[in-house]
């Protein structure tokens, strides 16, 4: 197994940029780009549907970084929540010139045992909620001539994996999105891409998958080891900074598994 590289060292690349971020509570992905983003230089609102978890998350983040993010709870399959997010952001932000759309929700059920709530609500979480964050914080970034959107989908969207019909199903749903969504934007002057884990490891997965399951997985990356959050959280600020200027609707896979 490769060993774990250094933290990064900040470069100020959203110097003065403003970022909201969904599901950032937690341990996962979100909170780790809430934090890399932070310590980038940029001004954030981060959000989750979980009121405790988000004050914790945006506690640690002053404790952290210095500086406590805005917040606002909001549940991303509700349009009214979602509505509310975005009038909270310009509020407290002034502007957006980042979104990232992390929020999802997995599970393991094979198809023959799926029942179609378990189909909907994951599809709901996963991809629709994508759309809906995107369609409320377009028309302001349209009419700056300017923002950045990150969408976290999967490399599940591309490869197969028993029990999780639903949940490929929903992140290969980003993927498409992502790209009929940016051609549009590219008129505006909008950037939106996404980000493909294959397996990042934080405490919240190890709950949910068993040991095993973790072995088998980290032995198909070529690492022999999953990703950091931080190392995905990286190419998202990545895609959110000016370093990315001429890229718009691609997925990039933040992945060492094997083809």
């Amino acid at each position: 197994m490769n060993a774990i590289p250094n933290y990064p060292v900040a470069r100020g690349l959203l110097k003065n940029q403003t970022v909201v971020i969904t599901a950032a509570a937690g341990t996962g992905i979100g909170f780790a780009v809430a934090r890399r983003a932070a310590e980038e230089g940029a001004r954030l609102l981060i959000s989750d549907n979980h009121e405790r978890r988000l004050g914790e998350a945006a506690d640690r983040l002053a404790q952290e970084v210095g500086t406590r993010p805005a917040t606002q709870l909001c549940d991303v399959t509700k349009e009214d929540q979602v509505r509310a997010l975005q009038e909270a952001a310009l509020r407290e932000l002034g502007r957006v010139d980042v979104l990232i759309n992390n929020a999802g929700l997995g599970g393991q059920v094979h198809v023959v045992d799926m029942t179609d709530d378990q189909w909907s609500r994951v599809l709901d979480v996963t991809l629709t909620s994508v759309f809906r964050m995107t369609r409320a914080f377009l028309p302001d970034m349209y009419a700056r001539k300017n923002g950045i959107i990150v969408n976290n989908a999967s490399v599940l969207g591309w490869r197969a994996q028993a029990g999780q019909a639903h949940y490929a199903a929903a992140k290969a749903g980003v993927m498409a999105f992502t790209r009929c969504a940016a051609i549009e934007a590219a008129a505006h002057g909008v950037r939106i891409n996404a980000v493909s884990p294959s397996l990042a490891m934080h405490p919240f997965l190890a709950k949910v998958t068993t040991p095993e399951q973790l072995e088998r997985l980290a032995a198909q990356e070529a690492f022999g080891r999953p990703a950091e959050v931080w190392e995905v959280a990286n190419v998202m600020i990545f895609l959110a900074s000016e370093l990315s200027s001429y890229l718009t609707g691609e997925v990039i896979a933040v992945s060492s598994q094997r083809a």
